[in-house]
């Protein structure tokens, strides 16, 4: 059974101090001077299609990836968060707009910021790169809700406004 959350509890550990320091680099890495967080991402040929170019959905997979990583280094573990809490995370809105096509072998960077968030929702802008020549190919903006059990708008927990709140004053230029 897992326990209401209050505006006091304590985010879930995440176990990232377990692991060894290469296992930990997976989360990519939070700029606290800038609150951008960065995850580099590979492409692989099961996100290609035939020509070769990355299909269109898989930009949310990798937007997706980013921002739980990105939780992750902040100690939000999703995993505990529902587990323990009986809450989580689910899109309420995402808008893409394609710049440029991701080929298969290209590194890509998706740097995540957080812009806005209210009591239950946080709203991320994520921008997705060429990690060798800086180009943009993704930008991604996303809503996400805030969740209970039953899937009803739930108050995000003080411990993660309060891990998000330090980033609000620092964001990318677009």
């Amino acid at each position: 059974m897992s326990e209401t959350p209050t505006p006091e509890t304590p985010l879930p550990e995440t176990r990232l101090a377990e692991l060894p320091d290469e296992a930990r680099g997976l989360s990519g890495r939070l700029d606290p001077e800038t609150g951008v967080h960065r995850l580099w991402l590979r492409i692989y040929y099961e996100d290609t299609d035939a020509a070769g170019i990355v299909y269109h959905a898989g930009y949310l997979r990798y937007a997706e990836r980013a921002r739980t990583e990105m939780l992750r280094l902040l100690g939000v573990g999703q995993g505990a968060l529902r587990d323990r809490h009986g809450i989580g995370f689910a899109v309420r809105s995402a808008e893409l707009d394609f710049r440029a096509p991701a080929r298969l072998d290209d590194l890509l960077e998706v740097r995540s910021y957080c812009r806005s968030f209210s009591r239950v929702q946080f709203q991320v802008t994520q921008r997705i790169l060429n990690a060798f020549d800086g180009r943009e190919l993704v930008r991604v903006g996303v809503r996400v809700a805030c969740i209970d059990a039953a899937t009803r708008p739930a108050r995000l927990p003080r411990a993660i406004a309060d891990a998000l709140r330090p980033l609000m004053h620092l964001q990318e230029q677009d």
